[in-house]
């Protein structure tokens, strides 16, 4: 079996987007995403990426012999520049996911089909709560299969310092102001403490919650030692959280609250 780098290497030659595999490689996430794949599945296993964009991820898995499916409606600003649908979907077919847009019915895939589903920096662009969606995608996943997030953390030690000399730690505002509609940035990023809440709501149990590095490319090469020496000592001021989970068996979506779980929930609520 060759080798997570030198799988990337050979996918972003083929990648059709110049630059994109490159940028992204730098801050770490093809590896990270690849080496816990590879942990809790087999080689074989079927894997669900939703929000996959371009699956770039999506293929770098295909390639490391994962039987892939990929779920993303494209329709991103830089998706729809001339030829770049194209471009993307021709790449998807050459590599041999099972790419499928989302319709109106919902997410076109069978349940309990997949071994794992996973979103990378998907969440932080939802505007309502994930709950109907997440629950949707865990009936896709088979008895005791895993759901695998990576999202941005709003409190990592950048926007930390950001926020003391009074910048803003949200999207900066020149690129919301001229966004066009509507809003496809970050909504909400997350904290540790909004995954375990995320996880508990949801009925999963958590097999691994961790700061990464995602974003190193944004680190001046300078004080980039420093900084990873902090950040493994400080796991919260990492860039990006990282959270597998496992369905458990008898597992049962949960869409809504009992009244008493309600009031021990949202106590601040006029009940």
């Amino acid at each position: 079996m060759t080798s997570i780098g030198e799988t990337v290497q050979r996918v972003s030659t083929r990648f059709p987007i110049e630059g994109y595999m490159t940028s992204i490689k730098a801050g770490g996430s093809y590896s990270t995403v690849a080496t816990t794949v590879l942990k809790y599945l087999e080689p074989g296993s079927s894997i669900l990426d939703f929000g996959s964009g371009p699956c770039d991820k999506t293929a770098i898995l295909q390639e490391l012999g994962f039987k892939c499916s990929a779920c993303d409606d494209l329709e991103e600003d830089w998706h729809k520049a001339p030829g770049q649908r194209e471009r993307i979907l021709g790449f998807v077919k050459e590599t041999g996911i099972d790419f499928r847009a989302p319709d109106r019915a919902g997410i076109p895939f069978d349940k309990e089909q997949f071994d794992m589903v996973m979103l990378h920096d998907v969440l932080e662009h939802i505007h309502d709560t994930p709950r109907e969606l997440l629950n949707d995608l865990l009936e896709l996943t088979k008895p005791e299969g895993l759901l695998f997030i990576t999202v941005p953390n709003q409190v990592n030690i950048k926007k930390r310092i950001e926020v003391l000399f009074g910048r803003t730690n949200l999207t900066a505002y020149e690129t919301f102001y001229w966004s066009q509609i509507p809003w496809r940035g970050h909504v909400r990023e997350y904290v540790r403490d909004d995954l375990v809440k995320l996880a508990s709501y949801l009925g999963l149990d958590v097999l691994e919650l961790r700061g990464v590095d995602h974003m190193l490319q944004k680190i001046p090469g300078s004080v980039r030692a420093p900084y990873l020496a902090l950040t493994s000592i400080f796991d919260g001021w990492k860039d990006s959280w990282l959270m597998v989970a496992r369905k458990p068996k008898g597992w049962a979506p949960r869409r809504t609250l009992t009244g008493k779980e309600a009031k021990a929930i949202l106590p601040d609520l006029h009940w």
